[in-house]
């Protein structure tokens, strides 16, 4: 199976806002402290993210394993706060500590199970070790939580789409059936968040995923996009799928008309990859 990758997203604040508003009540010293924790942890991965290339990455390295104990005597001090697991889960996860991040978002989800993100992060963690049959309920419960989530959606219809053959070999599933439910998730991701240009976009190629692709829903995907892109090499991307889907759809003369309006040099290989393949099927008939 080939690995699944998810986008990384910054949790931090989502947690925080999510499950330490004290509302009427007074702070806790534990909320204090791992308000303080994150904070720290925040601005140590914004100096590494800025230094770029100049990273001194023994001094990152201490700094996380410092964040990591502190995170140990947290959890120590309360074993029950539910919070202080959920944050350092994100961590290890963040630092490729699947293993320790996995077990210590089960303990977070044990202590709180209406906890959306848990659920997520724990189906992200399996499906990229290559459990995606395992994966695939934590999403689902994810999505059950926060439904209007459009990130969920997106996972889930990834995880479809790139492991489509573990589904398939296990006997559960029907390559119909998949094929429905992919569609549906990123079609759910780009309404639920309509100014997201990634997930329409995914949403328009996933057309082309499916076992007999729908190309004129595609094509009409790409002409809702292109009406919203910018001028220039977005707008010009959209143009190549349009020109693609018109191949397909046997009208070739529309085809290179939409060829010819890619200008931008860093589509060349692309545009030239489709003239390829233009010249290839044309050979064929």
């Amino acid at each position: 199976m080939p690995p699944i990758s998810f986008p990384r997203i910054c949790l931090f604040a989502a947690v925080l806002a999510g499950l330490l508003a004290p509302g009427v009540r007074a702070e806790t010293l534990a909320e204090k402290t791992l308000k303080d924790v994150v904070q720290r942890q925040r601005d140590i991965f914004a100096k590494a993210e800025a230094e770029g290339d100049d990273l001194d990455e023994a001094r990152l390295k201490g700094e996380v394993q410092s964040l990591v104990s502190s995170y140990d005597v947290l959890i120590q001090k309360n074993p029950e706060f539910a919070p202080a697991y959920v944050a350092y889960g994100l961590l290890l996860g963040r630092i490729g500590m699947t293993k320790e991040a996995v077990a210590i978002l089960l303990k977070a989800n044990k202590l709180d199970p209406d906890l959306a993100v848990v659920k997520n992060q724990i189906a992200k963690h399996l499906a990229e070790d290559g459990k995606p049959l395992e994966a695939l309920p934590w999403i689902m419960a994810a999505i059950d939580l926060e439904p209007k989530e459009p990130l969920y959606h997106y996972q889930l219809g990834t995880l479809l789409h790139v492991a489509r053959e573990d589904f398939l070999r296990s006997g559960d599933f029907t390559r119909a059936a998949l094929d429905r439910a992919m569609l549906q998730a990123f079609q759910r991701a780009a309404d639920d968040a309509p100014g997201n240009m990634a997930y329409a976009y995914r949403h328009a190629e996933a057309y082309y995923d499916l076992q007999e692709p729908k190309w004129d829903e595609a094509f009409a995907a790409w002409q809702q996009l292109e009406h919203r892109a910018s001028a220039g090499l977005e707008r010009q991307t959209i143009q190549l799928h349009e020109a693609k889907v018109r191949f397909e759809q046997k009208r070739p003369g529309e085809a290179r008309a939409l060829l010819d309006g890619v200008t931008d040099l860093r589509l060349t290989a692309q545009k030239q990859k489709l003239l390829d393949e233009f010249a290839k099927g044309a050979a064929a008939k």
